[in-house]
């Protein structure tokens, strides 16, 4: 290897240590806590050297923001690349986002926070993340364009609109202000069933009559459970029934 290779990985190197530590702090405060200082001491840097790597916090902040998106766009692509019906494939996209939010609770905290007007659309990194996000509601797009051809979505469904109503909905749900949660909880629920109960209510909404899918959303992964419940014309139910 020569020098100049060896410089550039160390440089790649440093630079993934800066993010590093950067996610350490704001996972653990809020983004007004965190100071490029407090940054430049976690990874045991000179402020001057952070700002070699990222122009200000805001730039920084959107690298792990970006980090979050990309894993969210994995776990949509995994649902596409299932052999599925479109509305199966549609139904376990919501349930990745779920998963999403269970499993990298503080990655979607930032996502959520870096929507905010508080953020400029100048942000170098700003066009990626908004290019990730596109991405996610792109694959939601094309299963729910899959469903409509395999009969299971209804045909007169626009798949851009329908992905859009979607992906604000599982948004909307897992940035549920506590408040809100409280409200739910007064009247006997947990927040798991009132998100499982989305899919009750998106389901027939959404699938066709003759030729529609037989989703049990008791079964349901969203509180840990399997979604075994198989996809069946509805003339085959009534024959069995």
């Amino acid at each position: 290897m020569g020098i100049a290779d060896r410089r550039q990985r160390e440089k790649e190197q440093r630079r993934t240590e800066i993010i590093d530590a950067a996610e350490r702090l704001f996972f653990s405060r809020s983004y007004e806590d965190v100071a490029m200082e407090d940054i430049a001491r976690e990874v045991e840097l000179n402020k001057a050297t952070i700002y070699l790597y990222f122009k200000n916090k805001e730039t920084l902040f959107a690298t792990i923001v970006l980090r979050g998106v990309r894993i969210l766009a994995e776990k949509y692509t995994a649902c596409m690349e299932k052999q599925a019906p479109g509305m199966l494939k549609v139904v376990q996209m919501g349930q990745a986002y779920y998963r999403f939010s269970q499993e990298y609770p503080d990655y979607l905290r930032l996502i959520h926070f870096y929507g905010s007007e508080r953020f400029s659309r100048e942000n170098p990194y700003a066009a990626e993340i908004g290019k990730g996000y596109g991405t996610c509601r792109r694959i939601l797009a094309d299963a729910i364009r899959e469903g409509i051809d395999d009969g299971t979505i209804r045909a007169d469904l626009d798949p851009f609109l329908t992905s859009m109503y979607l992906m604000i909905s599982f948004m909307g749900i897992l940035s549920l202000e506590n408040r809100w949660k409280l409200v739910i909880e007064a009247e006997g629920f947990s927040y798991e069933q009132f998100a499982s109960e989305f899919f009750r209510f998106i389901i027939p909404a959404i699938s066709t009559g003759e030729g529609a899918c037989d989703v049990d959303v008791e079964d349901l992964e969203l509180s840990g459970r399997s979604l075994t419940g198989p996809f069946a014309p509805e003339k085959e139910k009534k024959q069995q029934s």
